[in-house]
């Protein structure tokens, strides 16, 4: 029986193998190590992960976080995805749409509390549904921001005890936008428009600086939604 100290060392032992490969290498990896086991998560700014992981798994299980808040061009997005990709999208939804959020916890609970309304409409729906998986994958990179600058490229989700693939992590931004091009993938609209960072729509705006999660919560010391921590 495999044990939460083989996994913790499957981790340590697979990310510093794995440090110099490539996205497809790691994928591949992953999926002989998990097979359905394995998940992919997407926020549906680009489709980079998405097509990296339906070259390896055709037909591989995606998840996508419905807010409920979200902008119509993501909402698109993933629509499109659905009909175009070789993957199976989950749109995951709270327990509560806003309105009734609204009226449990007073109106836009996303100014007054912006860590519960991330813990209830994010953090709380993934963490249920990956009870079903025994790894995730993640297109976080190090360029995010600072506080992802020492993204693993395989981690102990200790939270969820699981293990957590990132197989994009060393990508710069110009890497993506690259492999974006060469592969003719949809994006978001909003990156058209100068958004960099996509989230729930009262929660992002254009970048402030040059960080692009500078426009997530913009005003607030908040960075994160979560999901990552």
């Amino acid at each position: 029986m495999t044990t939460t100290i083989d996994q913790r060392q499957l981790a340590r032992e697979a990310s510093h193998a794995l440090e110099d490969a490539s996205a497809t290498e790691i994928l591949q990896w992953a999926y002989t190590e998990f097979g359905s086991g394995l998940v992919v998560t997407s926020s549906l700014a680009d489709t980079v992960m998405i097509h990296l992981a339906e070259r390896v798994a055709p037909g591989i299980d995606v998840i996508f976080l419905d807010t409920g808040y979200h902008f119509a061009e993501t909402l698109g997005t993933r629509d499109a995805v659905a009909a175009v990709h070789n993957v199976n999208l989950i749109s995951l939804t709270p327990d509560h749409t806003p309105a009734e959020q609204d009226a449990i916890w007073g109106k836009d609970l996303f100014a007054t509390n912006p860590d519960l309304c991330c813990a209830m409409r994010k953090t709380q729906p993934l963490d249920h549904a990956l009870t079903n998986y025994s790894a995730w994958v993640s297109g976080v990179r190090r360029a995010d921001s600072p506080a992802r600058a020492k993204t693993p490229i395989v981690s102990w989700d200790s939270r969820r005890e699981l293990i957590k693939i990132s197989p994009i992590a060393k990508w710069s931004d110009a890497e993506v936008a690259d492999y974006i091009e060469q592969n003719s993938l949809m994006v978001n609209p909003l990156l058209d428009d100068g958004y960099v960072s996509i989230g729930c729509a009262p929660c992002t705006a254009r970048p402030l600086t040059g960080d692009a999660r500078s426009g997530r919560w913009a005003g607030l010391a908040k960075t994160e939604c979560g999901i990552h921590l």
